[in-house]
């Protein structure tokens, strides 16, 4: 699952730098900025190893 979050992620920041450069409102490069960084988050959390 990490690495479907890691491409995700990967996929939305190449979003928001294509929104950005074709001049998008900042909230909607944002809101696809976090995302990706949720995206991020999550598949990093899913690495860390826990109580199974």
């Amino acid at each position: 699952m990490a690495p479907a979050l890691f491409v995700l992620a990967g996929v939305l920041v190449g979003g928001a730098w294509s929104l950005h450069r074709q001049g998008a409102t900042v909230g909607v490069v944002v809101f696809v900025g976090v995302l990706a960084l949720m995206a991020t988050a999550g598949g990093v959390l899913w690495l860390m190893p826990g109580d199974a």
